[in-house]
């Protein structure tokens, strides 16, 4: 007996919510379907970096003081062109940029929308072979269409983008991406080179099981977040404990686990780093607001992280986020500290 199974593609996907909305322009639509082109050209060559002279140093050091990766360069460069190249984006800010890349011409100077974007989020796990992913994020354009945009249409708070959403490059590639419709994750086939539908509406589990955090941090953080984690590490039967640590170094890979089986992922500030060390405009806002859409909650220990406004492209912020009771529990502790 055939199974019946419809299978539906980003693009496919994309079209059918623009139909719902007969007033849409559809750039919106095209940013994403661009993004999805890029993240099919990364994804091609993160899978045969072990075969061609593209993994390790570039030999530069971006604006936060790391290490370029050769592959960050390369992921840079393919999404930054195919915005550019489209029609529904007016500039882009990227971790591997020092300043905002506008697109000043007649076409993108009309563009709705801005992006902004880590490229190849946990790059320093692309020579042992473990997951890396990508981060983006839309902002509506505040500056009046047709002029070039200004840093003052990136600088907005988390709570006025239109989509965010990130790509995994694992086992298998996921684009997942949220707008205040839902969450919905494309995992590509190879078979046919799209990114086909296999997450629909995404919904963070209230609780989970697993917590991420860096334990070689541990005795830096708050007391607070040190007293949380050692209530994760104990029998305890209101909170269903013993919790499973689980973290990789990728924020895409532990917030995609946590996202789809329910958890919490921590990045406090510590001694050195009061300001945290995740950046806040192209990888807290858009996972905090793909996790508050699914069902969860983010912070910075003390505000929701969409509600900061932010003073720089590059500016750091402490994170966490994940299962609302299991976000709910951290913040007793923080109150309490």
């Amino acid at each position: 007996m055939p199974i019946n199974r419809k299978i539906q593609t980003l693009d496919e996907f994309t079209i059918q919510q623009l139909r719902n909305f007969p007033h849409a322009t559809g750039e919106l639509s095209g940013l994403l379907r661009g993004i999805g082109l890029a993240a099919k050209r990364v994804n091609g060559e993160v899978n045969k970096a072990g075969l061609v002279d593209i993994l390790g140093d570039a030999g530069v050091v971006n604006i936060q003081g790391e290490a370029v990766k050769k592959l960050d360069v390369f992921a840079n460069d393919q999404f930054a062109g195919v915005l550019r190249h489209g029609i529904s984006c007016a500039g882009i800010a990227s971790e591997e940029l020092d300043e905002i890349l506008v697109f000043d011409d007649a076409i993108s100077n009309n563009s709705k929308y801005v992006c902004l974007f880590d490229p190849l989020d946990g790059s320093s796990n692309i020579d042992v072979n473990i997951a890396v992913g990508t981060i983006f994020t839309v902002l509506p354009r505040i500056t009046p269409k047709g002029t070039p945009v200004t840093a003052a249409d990136f600088l907005q708070p988390g709570i006025k983008q239109i989509a965010a959403g990130y790509v995994i490059y694992g086992s298998s590639t996921i684009l997942v991406y949220a707008t205040r419709r839902g969450v919905n994750g494309f995992t590509l086939d190879p078979s046919i080179g799209e990114f086909t539908l296999s997450h629909p509406d995404i919904q963070c589990p209230p609780a989970g099981k697993i917590y991420a955090v860096n334990h070689g941090n541990c005795f830096q953080f708050q007391p607070g977040v040190q007293q949380y984690i050692t209530a994760c590490q104990q029998k305890d039967d209101t909170t269903g404990g013993p919790y499973t640590q689980r973290y990789t170094g990728s924020m895409v890979s532990d917030m995609h686990r946590n996202l789809i089986k329910g958890g919490i992922f921590m990045y406090p500030a510590i001694a050195n780093r009061p300001e945290g060390k995740l950046r806040l405009l192209y990888e807290c806002n858009p996972f905090a607001f793909i996790t508050e859409i699914a069902g969860g909650k983010a912070t910075d220990g003390k505000s929701r992280i969409l509600e900061i406004q932010p003073t720089a492209i590059h500016q750091r912020t402490p994170f966490f986020a994940g299962s609302t009771l299991m976000m709910e529990e951290l913040d007793k502790y923080i109150k309490a500290d």
